[in-house]
Parts: structure tokens; sequence; C-alpha cells
């Protein structure tokens, strides 16, 4: 069956086949995060991009193939809940940005800032910074050799609109960052993966943008 990016908690992951990188897509926890786990097709080296909650079931899916990685994309609890679990079993190295790191239950091995890149064995992702929702919010961006972009945000950007704010300065920061260096960069084709609920498209969005900027939210 094809990826659509449905999934519910409890429920299984949704496995997207790329020519270079398996993504799949599994929500976890009481606030139905999502969790992704990136695996390269040649070297069989594996990435979980946030570690969010229900340990027991992001190990299961991450088999014995073995971790290299977590990401996380921002400090809120639920999307770290299980980090130091599944580091603990894995031994996998973490990755956040230094403005967030501090706030994460285990230390950071790898701290990075807008326009560094993480290795998926022979894939990279792009780190692209989105200041707002937390300081240290970030997107990652894999460009498939097939054509298309594939970004993973967190909590800021979702089917609808950006991620939550708690002032005006950071909505303004939030949706600068998100147009200039998301929807400026990208086509759109490009595929969103959130930190909750399920997927869209850059192209599903764009036109919305003038109505987010006058709501503020």
């Amino acid at each position: 069956m094809s990826y659509t990016g449905n999934t519910h908690v409890g429920g299984p992951a949704d496995v997207r086949q790329l020519p270079e990188l398996t993504i799949s897509k599994i929500a976890v926890g009481p606030m139905d995060n999502n969790a992704y786990l990136l695996r390269c097709v040649r070297t069989g080296e594996a990435v979980l991009i946030d570690a969010a909650a229900e340990a027991d079931r992001l190990l299961e899916l991450i088999g014995d193939n073995g971790l290299a990685r977590v990401i996380t994309t921002h400090r809120h609890r639920d999307h770290w809940g299980a980090l130091a679990d599944v580091v603990g079993a894995t031994g996998a190295r973490t990755v956040a940005h230094p403005a967030d790191a501090p706030e994460l239950p285990v230390s950071t091995d790898e701290l990075v800032e807008h326009g560094d890149t993480i290795p998926v064995g022979s894939c990279t992702l792009s780190v692209i910074h989105l200041r707002g929702h937390t300081p240290g919010s970030i997107a990652l961006r894999y460009d498939d050799p097939a054509g298309h972009t594939h970004l993973f945000t967190g909590d800021s950007l979702f089917p609808g609109g950006v991620g939550k704010t708690w002032s005006d300065a950071d909505f303004r920061s939030l949706i600068t960052d998100v147009e200039t260096r998301i929807f400026d960069q990208m086509d759109d084709d490009t595929w969103v993966y959130p930190g909750h609920g399920r997927d869209t498209t850059l192209g599903a969005e764009r036109p919305s943008l003038p109505e987010w900027h006058r709501r503020g939210w």
C-alpha cells in the first residue's frame, strides 16, 4: 500500500520507501506525537527524529539494525519523553540546537545550527533553524535524488498554520523564518512531516500564508 502519513497512537507505522531512504512514521504518547525513523537504504544506518514517548514501541520500530542518532526538534517535553530510554538502549548519539539542548534530559552529543548537515548513512539532512515556537526549534530537510524534498518540521509548521507561539514577536519571528527559509526555498511538491497529526505539502499550505499573517497565529 502507498504511504499516506495517516497514523494513530497504538497503530502501526506508515512506511514510505524512497530510492535512498526509508521513512517510518509512528504516532506515540498521550499528545499524539509523531516520531520518524529514517534508515539509509545503502548502509542501513538509521536516525530517529523525536523520541517522543513509548520507548518500547520506538525500540520495536528501530529493531535489531541499530540507531546512529536521535534528533530532537525542540525542547518541549512531549518530544523527548522517551529520549533517555531510547539512547540508553541503543547507544545512539543525541542531536539538538544549542538554544534548546540544555532543556533536554540527556546531554547533547552534537549541537547543530542553521545550515549544518546530519548524515543518515549516505543520505544527508539539512538543518533549518525556525525561531519562535521555541528558541532552538529546527526542521530537517531531505532532498530525494528522485527530485522531491521531504521536510520534518517538528512543531513549527502544520497543516493550517505555523506552530504555537506565546507573543506577537515570537509569531512574527516564526512566520518570517517559515516563509523565507521554507516556502521561499522549496517547491510546492515538498512533503511536510509535522510533529503531530497528518502530513501536508507546501503547495497545499502556500495559498493560506496571507491569512496566517492576518490572524496572527
